[in-house]
């Protein structure tokens, strides 16, 4: 399958070397998408300028040498200097029938230049249950792991979750208090943040258990085995619920990919002691702290990092720098990408500014703030519950499947499924429908949490989407059943793909068009970051696939020939809709 903006983007390109000379071989083609035909070549204009001659002189004099008569109709000069290409249908179907001949990558062949890429997300606290905050980064994340690995780039997961620091000693001293084998232990497993409130309320209101809390954190960070051990248990414990939730989500992380802050613990002093040897950290009122350029607080004044603290202690911005280190010295990253909240974005600038000044990040190795946006409530501030608290991500998960449960029963799903095939689609209805909607704002953005939106079989929803492929599932069902009533193919779908697409029709060519698409879609979200981008396009093909559906027969399409054509078509647009939706993690059920 080949993309239609670069193959005329090399044709252009040619044309202007054969006109202009090698000299100008570096100037941008310009592809656009156009209103007047499929593309426009705008080149013509800022090389006008260049060569000192009228841009529509220069666009005749290209339009003259292109070489596209293989794909396009003749290419036409219009306005100040614009070159108009109109693709041939034939070109076009050609394109698509590539496609359909290869549904595990639709053409998409793994990128000629691999990289090693660090994906970063999700990063709950131990012992802390995760909610409504993490799911962006949780779901964000997954998608851009999934689309780089997809790309061909080897991918390493890390899931930074919070696992040291003051709040540990506090956490062990009080389960020794309370006893391992209490009622109240038991909340680890059930209620893990009553667990963590108990505990920090006496660590505000009991001084003699502050001071023994703060003596346990120092006896964990000296390798104290039996601490140790108690440690070693709350993590094994949030564990466990990490996997409950995380198969619920459908990501991709595993135990293998939890980096913890406990990882880079023995990495900290030595990070520290670099940057005094080489001047980058200084003392200042007890801390130490770096000064990065370009970076200045109240009045003007330099702003610090401050990478220990004036009691010894070290912190995320120690813990972070020791990162960038092993990413790059053990890892041998090209690039590192941090999908992580966008109140942290200042920490990340000035943490890759101290790391660059270091010399800890080379020349063309690329560290990156993926900045995720706040989830809001209906009053536009942060979202939580009536009693206004952060509401727990697994609560919001099984009321998200419990509404698609009760829409579905609206419906009568139930006449319709066996019960445990209509609790499966509850489940990927409802789970679908928040990670789609998280997915589908720009990642940056902050976004409102809306119910009755994110569950709506209309728009630019999950279950929207997931309809999609399941109403083409029906139509090769439908042609299955009618095939087998009479003369017919047997399996429609597989004799379908073996004819191959043919456009005869515009809303077969626009369908088709965009279908041609997805490569650079995907390309483009995996140098981005940017999985709303994938889903606007996923929609956008959705909706074309309704309006050829509607307007061009399908199952009734005579001669033979066109209806196995246009079977096929549906069968690329399936095969886009789903691999797409694979790529962004969002469950697709057979039926709905």
């Amino acid at each position: 399958m080949a993309d239609p903006q670069q193959v005329l983007a090399r044709r252009v390109h040619d044309a202007i070397v054969a006109s202009f000379g090698p000299d100008y071989g570096d100037a941008d083609p310009l592809i656009r998408p156009s209103s007047f035909a499929d593309f426009q070549a705008n080149v013509a204009l800022p090389l006008g300028k260049r060569l000192g001659r009228p841009p529509r002189e220069v666009a005749a004099e290209l339009a003259a040498r292109l070489d596209v008569a293989d794909m396009c109709a003749e290419p036409e000069v219009s306005g100040p200097g614009f070159i108009n290409l109109t693709l041939r249908d034939d070109w076009i179907a050609a394109q698509a029938s590539q496609m359909l001949d290869d549904p595990a990558r639709l053409g998409l062949a793994p990128t000629a230049s691999p990289q090693t890429v660090v994906v970063e997300y999700s990063s709950p606290n131990v012992a802390k249950e995760m909610h409504v905050g993490h799911l962006r980064t949780t779901i964000v994340g997954d998608a851009i792991a999934r689309v780089l690995e997809f790309a061909g780039h080897r991918v390493i997961r890390d899931n930074h979750v919070g696992d040291w620091g003051t709040p540990f000693g506090m956490l062990i001293e009080h389960l020794l208090d309370v006893g391992e084998d209490s009622a109240e232990a038991g909340l680890l497993s059930s209620d893990p943040n009553a667990f963590y409130q108990a505990g920090r309320r006496k660590f505000d209101t009991d001084p003699e258990f502050t001071e023994r809390a703060r003596s346990r954190l120092v006896r964990l960070q000296a390798g104290d085995p039996d601490t140790l051990a108690i440690w070693q248990r709350l993590v094994d414990i949030s564990r466990g619920y990490l996997h409950q939730v995380y198969a619920r989500l459908g990501v991709s992380l595993t135990d293998d990919d939890i980096r913890g802050e406990s990882f880079y613990n023995d990495m900290l002093a030595d990070t520290v002691a670099v940057l005094e040897e080489r001047g980058i950290a200084t003392e200042s009122e007890g801390a130490l702290c770096a000064f990065p350029a370009g970076f200045t607080g109240r009045e003007g004044r330099p702003l610090p990092l401050i990478i220990r603290k004036s009691d010894g202690g070290y912190n995320y911005a120690t813990t972070d720098l020791a990162a960038v280190r092993y990413r790059v010295d053990k890892l041998s990253v090209d690039r590192s990408v941090y999908v992580v909240g966008s109140e942290q974005a200042l920490h990340f600038q000035m943490v890759f500014a101290v790391a660059r000044e270091a010399g800890w990040i080379p020349e063309g190795v690329s560290f990156e703030h993926a900045q995720i946006g706040m989830v809001l409530g209906q009053d536009g501030n942060r979202l939580r519950t009536r009693e206004g608290e952060t509401p727990k991500l697994i609560g919001l998960l099984q009321e998200a499947v419990d509404r698609a449960r009760g829409i579905l029963d609206e419906l009568d799903a139930a006449s319709r499924f066996e019960a445990a095939e209509l609790d499966a689609v509850a489940e990927a209805v409802g789970i679908g429908a928040v990670k789609y909607a998280d997915l589908s704002t720009a990642r940056e953005s902050a976004y409102l949490f809306d119910w009755d939106r994110m569950i709506s079989f209309r728009g630019n929803t999950g279950p929207y989407l997931q309809y999609a492929t399941a109403r083409i599932r029906s139509i090769f069902r439908r042609a299955d059943a009618g095939a087998n009533a009479g003369a017919g193919v047997g399996d429609a779908e597989a004799a379908a793909r073996r004819s191959g697409i043919v456009v005869t029709a515009g809303p077969e060519r626009a369908l088709a068009l965009r279908l041609l698409d997805f490569g650079a879609m995907v390309t483009q979200l995996g140098e981005t970051a940017e999985p709303h981008r994938l889903c606007a396009y996923l929609f956008d093909v959705a909706s074309l696939f309704t309006t050829f559906y509607e307007e061009c027969p399908v199952l009734k399409a005579e001669p033979e020939s066109l209806r196995a054509s246009r079977l096929a078509l549906c069968a690329l647009t399936f095969d886009v809709l789903t691999l797409g939706l694979t790529l962004l993690g969002v469950p697709i059920p057979a039926r709905m």
